[in-house]
């Protein structure tokens, strides 16, 4: 897949999963009208339509290919233009808007669409109300023009039409003289303000706004008697008569003529708190994780970023990367709901332990959390955090009446001077599943030479499906070789990777990589197809001398694969024989794997095909187990011919002739010497493999084998 396509893949599964998220416009607009008719003077008639159109709007913004942040501010502004801007439209709608559009899983992609959303809604009611209240404070500063003009004339008209004006705004109006006093508020200041507007009449500006807390708002005041400033526009908070704070956005103007005798000010007031929580709880939600109220990825890593600029060589920052032990069980057992409740309480307790000492706990995504340490004088004090946070984890957990036992692995990093914040977090990332691997429910020291392997390791399992896909892999062949006559009676088929800088990678660099990947799967298809297509190619040209082909089987082929269909499919497509192909599986892949693994062997059984057990004397070394498994035959790791004590030899005579007591044939690896495979055939094994005999060779030069079993020059 080119990379055009992958991106466009990701963008259809994110639009995918915000659609999933968002109800239909009739179910919100329902509600929301409804809200909207207690607080508004319209009627539902007239209100439906509105809102209709600006749920369509929103819908359509959150489900665009390309996010669009004028199509929401549009309906934001649609709301004020259809005259639904009373005191509580906006806090009803971000509510009922915010429950309807909130994700069902801690999804990055929706969030920041969904957020993104809400913010451009909000920001475009915010500018519309502006522009209403500026376009009645214009009205209203040319009515009162209008009225001073005309007033020896038609005082008494004009001042009738000056109260009407403003005792109908949808804002707060408040004149005042210069020396502060208010002469003249509306009802919606005095409601804004918790007073009655006889009681507004008594007090003054300062009351408000003193001096000695905005003197910039006092020191403009010259510029506005003067004419050199138009208008000023003042956003603060101010105190109720009920000692509760509301913020105001203010825009004050000198009404009169400049340098006048008869001069007050005008300031058309709007009350912006709910427009101002709103804006703090969108960023509170764009920081913080929404299932443990935790800081997430973004305000982690500015976090980490300040403090790495912030350090010096005696104070550096560090982390601590955690990682759940076993998460996925508690999900899969006790279902999603146990696990969200296992990481709240996990993440409270972290919290509540590491906190109070200043460093930071977030959550990274998944049962992922990190700790960081703004200031550390070395690991040690790194180490004791980590050692508190897997105490932390380990105390059981009371879920749904059960208690649950869980540990956690940490990865523990030390700035050290150079690292980014992404190096940083990358090296502890690594670090962590060191700790993986080592066992589980520890924390391990970050290692550069560590990292840069992990690392190596990373870049390889990334280029493996490409070279997979331009077939990159090689396969090669080593020979079974019959110690009676030392007689070529098979090959084994191994994988090399043959990669574009000519480099040729054994399997011990991969195919770990390829097992925990899971490309081990298509990838021993892919052997499996080539060996016994080989097979029959050599078969056609000898027919004399049937090779029989032996292909090594990963566990993970057996679990995640039906590796029975795949042979069966392969035999018919080459017609190969079934008794002419060996499968080896290891013993602790085959004694630690029953169910399915052991199933699938006897279905093969039932096929014809010849099962063996390899590197056997690494893992179990269980004889008498062996009798319940469908094996043939059995496949003597190295290590036993490598011994040179007597016990070494009496240990190989038993293990032979015990396993031909059980009717198996005897095969031994790494066979380097004259002197062993004598040993060998003194000892009654049947058939041996190794460098003695021949090293594994490209598929042209097995009909080399055939004639010649002793090819140590190749």
């Amino acid at each position: 897949m080119q990379q055009a396509d992958v991106a466009a893949a990701r963008a259809d599964h994110g639009r995918a999963l915000v659609r999933a998220a968002l109800p239909d416009p009739a179910d919100l607009a329902a509600p929301w009208t409804e809200e909207l008719a207690r607080r508004s003077v319209l009627p539902v008639t007239e209100l439906r339509p509105v809102v209709d159109r600006v749920t369509g709007q929103l819908r359509a913004a959150a489900l665009a290919e390309r996010y669009d942040p004028d199509l929401p501010a549009t309906a934001g502004g649609d709301l004020v233009r259809a005259r639904i801007h009373q005191p509580g439209c906006l806090e009803v709608g971000m509510e009922l808007l915010g429950a309807h559009l909130e994700p069902a899983a801690d999804t990055a992609a929706r969030v920041r669409r969904i957020a993104a959303v809400l913010a451009s809604f909000a920001r475009g009611f915010t500018e519309a109300t502006r522009r209403l209240v500026l376009a009645e404070h214009e009205q209203v500063t040319r009515a009162a023009l209008e009225a001073r003009r005309v007033a020896e004339e038609a005082r008494r008209r004009s001042d009738l039409r000056l109260r009407t004006v403003v005792d109908s705004a949808a804002v707060g109006i408040v004149i005042f003289d210069p020396g502060g006093r208010l002469v003249e508020v509306n009802e919606t200041a005095a409601v804004m303000l918790g007073y009655t507007p006889a009681q507004l009449l008594t007090m003054r500006v300062t009351d408000f706004v003193p001096p000695e807390s905005a003197p910039e708002v006092w020191a403009e005041r010259t510029r506005l008697l003067d004419g050199s400033l138009d208008r000023l526009r003042v956003v603060r908070s101010v105190r109720r008569a009920d000692d509760s704070d509301v913020w105001i956005d203010a825009v004050v103007t000198l009404l009169g003529p400049v340098g006048g005798d008869e001069r007050l000010f005008v300031a058309v007031v709007t009350d912006v708190t709910d427009q101002l929580r709103m804006r703090e709880s969108l960023a509170h939600q764009a920081s913080h994780d929404p299932l443990t109220g935790l800081p997430n990825r973004s305000l982690f890593f500015e976090r980490l970023r300040a403090a790495i600029d912030a350090g010096s060589s005696g104070a550096r920052p560090g982390v601590c990367y955690l990682d759940l032990d076993g998460f996925k069980v508690v999900n899969d057992t006790l279902g999603h709901q146990a696990g969200d409740r296992l990481l709240q309480v996990l993440a409270d307790r972290l919290r509540d332990t590491l906190e109070p000492a200043g460093h930071l706990v977030a959550r990274m995504g998944g049962d992922e959390f990190v700790v960081l340490v703004p200031c550390t004088a070395d690991r040690a004090e790194l180490e004791e955090v980590a050692t508190r946070a897997l105490g932390t984890v380990r105390r059981p957990v009371r879920v749904d009446g059960r208690d649950i036992v869980i540990s956690a692995s940490v990865g523990v990093v030390r700035h050290d001077g150079e690292l980014d914040a992404d190096e940083l977090i990358a090296a502890a990332d690594t670090t962590l599943y060191s700790a993986k691997r080592a066992g589980r429910g520890r924390y391990v020291l970050y290692d550069r030479d560590r990292h840069r392997d992990d690392v190596a390791r990373l870049e390889l399992s990334s280029q493996m499906p490409e070279a997979l896909r331009r077939d990159d892999f090689v396969v090669v062949y080593q020979p079974l070789v019959r110690l009676a006559d030392e007689q070529t009676i098979g090959v084994e088929a191994l994988v090399r990777w043959q990669r574009p800088d000519g480099q040729l990678l054994g399997p011990d660099r991969f195919i770990p990589l390829a097992e925990e990947t899971g490309l081990v799967v298509p990838l021993g298809r892919r052997v499996l197809d080539e060996a016994c297509r080989q097979g029959r190619i050599w078969s056609d040209a000898y027919p004399g001398r049937p090779l029989t082909i032996s292909v090594n089987v990963a566990a993970r082929q057996v679990t995640e694969s039906d590796l029975v269909a795949d042979v069966a499919a392969t035999l018919e497509r080459h017609d190969w024989p079934p008794e002419l192909l060996q499968v080896e599986q290891t013993e602790s892949d085959l004694m630690g794997s029953p169910g399915r693994p052991l199933a699938t062997l006897r279905e093969l059984d039932r096929l014809g095909v010849k099962i063996a057990i390899d590197d056997f004397g690494t893992g179990y070394s269980n004889l008498a187990y062996l009798r319940h498994l469908p094996v043939h035959r059995l496949k003597l790791a190295g290590h036993f011919l490598a011994g040179t004590a007597e016990r070494d030899d009496v240990i190989l005579r038993t293990l032979i002739s015990l396993a031909s007591a059980l009717d198996l044939e005897v095969t031994a690896e790494a066979v380097e010497t004259r002197e062993q495979a004598a040993r060998l055939r003194e000892y009654g094994c049947a058939n041996a493999q190794g460098w003695y005999y021949a090293p594994a060779v490209a598929a042209e030069r097995v009909p080399d084998l055939i004639r010649d079993p002793f090819l140590r020059e190749l």
